[in-house]
C-alpha cells in the first residue's frame, strides 16, 4: 500500500469508518491496516482532555443565608430594603412557587399558582420593598389573576380586597418578626 494511500484511509471521517465496519459485517476481510486504523482511532477518541470536577465553578444560589435572622433595616441586605417586610412577604408568599426573589432590589415575583379548590384560575403575586421602614408605604403589592376559557388563559381582574388583604398579611408579618427581634429597628 502506499504512502498516499494510507494517509488518505487515516483522514476518514467517522461516518467512513462506520461504512467499512458495515461492509465487513456483510462477510469482508478487514486487512491489518482497517484494524490498524480502527484502533488508532479510538485510542485518538479516549485521549480527549479530561476535565477536573474541582475547576469547575460551584452554583451560588444568592437566596440562600440572607436575611435568617429579620434585623430591621440594618442587617446584612445591602439594598435599600427594610429586612422584616422582606422576610414577611417570603414568608406570607411561601405557599405559591417563587420565580424571582431580589433581596437588594426588594422584589419578588411568584410563578402561577392555582389553588387546588378552584379550577380553571390561577394567580401571579409580585411584591415590592420599597423603603428601609417598616411603613405600609414601603410595600406595593401587586396581584394578577387569570382564567382558563376557550382553552386559552385570559387576563381577568382581581377581587378589590385581595390585593389589600395580601398587603395586609404581609405587613401584620413583618411586624411579627420585629417583636420576636425585640423591636430592634435600625
Amino acid at each position: 500500500m502506499s504512502r498516499n494511500n494510507m494517509i488518505a484511509r487515516c483522514a476518514l471521517s467517522s461516518a467512513d469508518i462506520c461504512v467499512k465496519m458495515v461492509g465487513r459485517a456483510r462477510g469482508e476481510v478487514a486487512s491489518p491496516w482497517k484494524l490498524a486504523g480502527l484502533f488508532a482511532f479510538g485510542v485518538l477518541a479516549a485521549c480527549g482532555s479530561s476535565r477536573d470536577p474541582g475547576s469547575l465553578a460551584t452554583p451560588h444560589n444568592h437566596l440562600l443565608g440572607v436575611d435568617r435572622g429579620a434585623e430591621g433595616g440594618a442587617d446584612d441586605l445591602k439594598g435599600g430594603v427594610n429586612a422584616y417586610l422582606w422576610r414577611g412577604a417570603i414568608d406570607t408568599l411561601s405557599f405559591m412557587p417563587l420565580s424571582s426573589a431580589d433581596a437588594v432590589g426588594g422584589v419578588i415575583l411568584t410563578d402561577w399558582y392555582q389553588p387546588a379548590a378552584s379550577h380553571g384560575e390561577r394567580f401571579k403575586i409580585a411584591a415590592y420593598v420599597l423603603d428601609r421602614r417598616l411603613r405600609s408605604d414601603a410595600l406595593r403589592v401587586a396581584v394578577f389573576r387569570q382564567v382558563f376559557q376557550d382553552g386559552a388563559w385570559q387576563d381577568t381582574p382581581v377581587s378589590a380586597t385581595t390585593t389589600s388583604d395580601i398587603t395586609t398579611r404581609i405587613l401584620t408579618r413583618a411586624r411579627q418578626l420585629r417583636a420576636e427581634n425585640g423591636e430592634r429597628d435600625n
